[in-house]
């Protein structure tokens, strides 16, 4: 039984290296282990190794191995290992495989039975998929072990951890590792220390791979997207937000005539130039009063410190009656009374009030989840979207919230 499943095992890593060149450069780095049956019954990972049971392997068919190798190495390419944070385990992993699960489909691996694919968090990533998954039925599992966490429980006292995958530095490219002998024990979990080593391993090796399968031409483009995503600098909403009233905010000169001692030449000097700011809030329903309230303290800190004046729109279908509300730079920016979620969602009343009014602002931030009726045309003037969910915007600037 073990030649064969060392053959498949072997076979299935080659046909994605072959058809699969961004998925078989993630499953090279993973060594493949030969896992003790009484605590691993499919397969699992610790973002170190892929451990397997023989006989769940044998079972499968080669596509379906394929599937196994490409979703364990995904785990660990996506760094799934170190974005929990607060999260419930068990949620978190649920949410980490309906993410992945439809990235391999869509890219034609065929899965095993029993792994979680709900076609409704197609395209969303788990962070995007946390919140539902306390609605979900509480027979879900995961087919395969996420064996990061402390909660996993972890080998045994003064278990050795396992071998390294050894990289080759002077090709960029890393040998096969063949199967380490059948029965490993549970992997201890990660250290801190190694989460924060192998988070950075991972994300040179995701962005390795991705750079190999473009120049092959054979990087799809659900797995496109997500790794261009991936690759770039993840900042959070508070610090987008921040960096971009302040790049909106410029200095201006003032020319005045100076003191007789200076002479009589008009010299310019420097004044800061004040922001002239809309901010709209969607009250259709979608976003809870406690997000609003985070919302408003966050812009009122940022408001001191660009000197901005602040001019604030509730809308769900039509602007709120008794609005709109203004506050100057030095006035606290705070919710005028409670919300109360509405039916639909147009957009464009905030749009088209702005177009109508004696000036055009410096920016407009929209606090929204992006679902509604948006204006036909783009603005003249900036428009930033802090969006909760999924949804894309048409045009303006886009910053994610959760």
């Amino acid at each position: 039984m073990a030649v064969d499943v060392d053959t498949k095992l072997s076979a299935a890593r080659t046909r994605l290296i072959l058809d699969k060149p961004f998925l078989g450069a993630l499953v090279l780095r993973l060594p493949m282990v030969a896992a003790d049956p009484k605590w691993c019954a499919t397969t699992a990972t610790d973002a170190r190794a892929f451990y397997y049971n023989p006989e769940f392997i044998e079972a499968l068919t080669l596509e379906q191995t394929q599937f196994m190798l490409a979703h364990e190495a995904l785990h660990c390419a996506l760094s799934h290992f170190a974005r929990r944070y607060h999260r419930i385990k068990r949620r978190w992993d649920i949410a980490c495989d309906l993410a992945i699960n439809p990235l391999l489909v869509k890219d034609g691996l065929k899965p095993p039975p029993g792994s979680l694919m709900l076609p409704q968090f197609e395209g969303m990533t788990a962070e995007e998929i946390y919140p539902s998954t306390d609605e979900l039925e509480d027979d879900q599992e995961t087919l395969d072990q996420h064996l990061y966490d402390k909660e996993d429980g972890g080998g045994r006292s003064g278990e050795q951890p396992l071998p390294q995958v050894s990289e080759d530095t002077s090709h960029g490219s890393q040998s096969p590792q063949e199967p380490v002998s059948a029965g490993a024990p549970r992997p201890r979990p990660l250290s801190e220390t190694e989460r924060q080593q192998l988070e950075v391993q991972w994300q040179q090796r995701l962005a390795g791979a991705a750079q190999q399968a473009m120049r092959a031409g054979k990087l799809g483009g659900g797995l496109a997207r997500l790794v261009d995503h991936l690759l770039q600098p993840q900042l959070p909403w508070r610090m987008l937000l921040a960096r971009y009233m302040t790049a909106v905010a410029r200095d201006d000169y003032n020319y005045t005539r100076p003191s007789r001692r200076e002479g009589d030449a008009i010299l310019p000097s420097l004044r800061s130039h004040q922001l002239d700011v809309i901010v709209a809030l969607d009250t259709s329903g979608s976003i809870s009063p406690g997000e609003i309230e985070e919302f408003m303290s966050e812009v009122n800190a940022i408001k001191g410190q660009v000197r901005a004046r602040l001019t604030l729109h509730a809308c769900d279908a039509v602007l709120a009656e008794d609005g709109p509300w203004e506050y100057e730079p030095w006035e606290a920016f705070t919710v005028p009374r409670d919300f109360k979620g509405g039916g639909g969602t147009r957009f464009t009343p905030v749009f088209e009030w702005a177009r109508n009014r004696d000036r055009l602002p410096d920016l407009l931030i929209y606090f929204t989840d992006a679902q509604g009726e948006f204006p036909s045309q783009e603005p003249e003037y900036p428009v930033l979207w802090l969006v909760k969910g999924k949804a894309r915007v048409p045009w303006g600037q886009r910053v994610q919230l959760n």
